[in-house]
């Protein structure tokens, strides 16, 4: 994990958001349509918005997000063994979200790994982890969504349409 965070180059650029990618605990959070509210808040397209949930429950069922995962699909140091998880890696979204607070490494590793321009995330205790953090409840979700729009906006991220 360490290595994975000091090789990152953040690579600013003045390119609009058009593609968001989000991982959540789905432990945590299971109300998934407040991302899709959130996409559209962005002025991103659906089909540009992909979500992957983390269960620690090997017997979690998929329900309407793109992915769940959980501990089997991590193999020896990390190695992702869900070829769905390593195409949502391996995708240069324009902003990843991270939307989880428990210390899971697998949740750590997924965004570290994230070929993402610019990464969010509330507070973690590896403040490397995200580019952006903002520091709000998990609950509280109105109160993410509005401040990630500010922040976005003031880096002249968001379309005007």
């Amino acid at each position: 994990m360490n290595k994975l965070l000091s090789e990152r180059h953040i690579n600013v650029s003045d390119n609009k958001v058009e593609s968001l990618g989000i991982i959540f605990n789905l432990d945590e959070v299971d109300d998934f349509e407040q991302f899709n509210k959130l996409s559209s808040y962005l002025k991103v397209l659906p089909n540009k918005l992909k979500l992957i949930a983390f269960s620690s429950n090997k017997k979690q069922t998929l329900k309407s997000w793109d992915v769940c995962f959980n501990l089997d699909d991590f193999g020896w140091h990390g190695v992702i063994k869900n070829s769905e998880l390593q195409t949502f890696l391996d995708t240069k979204f324009d902003v990843l979200i991270s939307y989880y607070e428990a210390e899971v490494t697998e949740l750590k590793l997924l965004t570290a790994l994230s070929k993402a321009q610019l990464k969010v995330g509330i507070l973690q205790t590896d403040e490397r982890l995200n580019d952006l953090i903002i520091k709000t409840n998990l609950r509280e979700f109105n109160v993410f969504k509005d401040e990630i729009f500010k922040y976005l906006t003031i880096l002249n991220k968001i379309k005007n349409e």
